[in-house]
């Protein structure tokens, strides 16, 4: 089984540059997680499938409370913790899009895609 969740906006503080972290932006944030298909069948109540109201609260938390200079490091911070928390995870994946990015020049927006597989 696997379930999305999809274009979650948040407001954090994170990039390279001072005036990011400081000010602060929007983040686009879509997760996909993966759980064994040979389970599927055995779902019959909440307890037996991932609470993705949990997953939300992590990737929110993460995103919202913390300062990362790198993208990279906050996905990885991201699906590390997921990982560690539901067992029931077998692939997750992540992308943090970044609309506003200090480029001189035309751009709509930088992504990182990261995923992990148990």
């Amino acid at each position: 089984m696997k379930i999305h969740l999809k274009e979650m906006v948040f407001y954090g503080h994170h990039g390279v540059q001072p005036e990011e972290r400081k000010l602060g932006q929007r983040f686009i944030v879509n997760f996909t997680f993966e759980t064994a298909s040979s389970e599927d069948t055995n779902i019959k109540h909440f307890e037996d499938t991932v609470d993705y109201t949990k997953v939300f609260e992590i990737i929110k938390n993460t995103i919202e409370t913390k300062e990362f200079f790198l993208l990279e490091t906050c996905a990885n911070t991201i699906l590390d913790s997921i990982m560690d928390n539901f067992p029931k995870i077998i692939h997750s994946k992540i992308r943090i899009k970044k609309p506003s990015v200090p480029i001189k020049g035309s751009l709509e927006s930088v992504e990182v895609e990261m995923d992990r597989i148990r």
